[in-house]
């Protein structure tokens, strides 16, 4: 049984940080897609960023290309994304997926990952 586990959300104020992180466990392979996704209060879904496990190759939306950073540490099978510069509009639920197919990585937007998290809230204040 696949399973991911983000932690890491809370509140912060404006221009602060934070590091979420995404924890997995019963994905089996060498290589797979891991992503970031967030949903803001009346607002869609919107993919963050995405990272694939094999060669760490990454992929960000615009809106936070430049404050936040996706990495992944193989050996804790862990996906982290590291949040600098929050505004207040980056205020919403974080979710990470995966999918076992790496090329999703290229598609992470636009498509639906196999697996999800349950998310993390992140709550920025001005």
């Amino acid at each position: 049984e696949v399973q991911l586990v983000e932690s890491g959300g809370g509140l912060v104020q404006a221009g602060g940080s934070l590091r979420l992180s995404c924890a997995s466990s019963g994905l089996t392979g060498d290589g797979y897609a891991i992503a970031w996704y967030r949903q803001a209060p009346g607002k869609g879904r919107e993919g963050i960023s995405c990272i694939t496990k094999s060669d760490g190759r990454t992929y960000y939306g615009g809106s936070v290309k430049g404050r936040f950073t996706i990495s992944i540490d193989n050996v804790k099978n862990t996906v982290y994304l590291q949040m600098n510069s929050l505004k207040p509009e980056d205020t919403a639920v974080y979710y990470c997926a995966a999918d076992p197919r790496e090329h999703m990585c290229g598609f992470y937007r636009v498509s639906n990952m196999d697996y999800w998290g349950k998310g993390t809230l992140v709550t920025v204040s001005t």
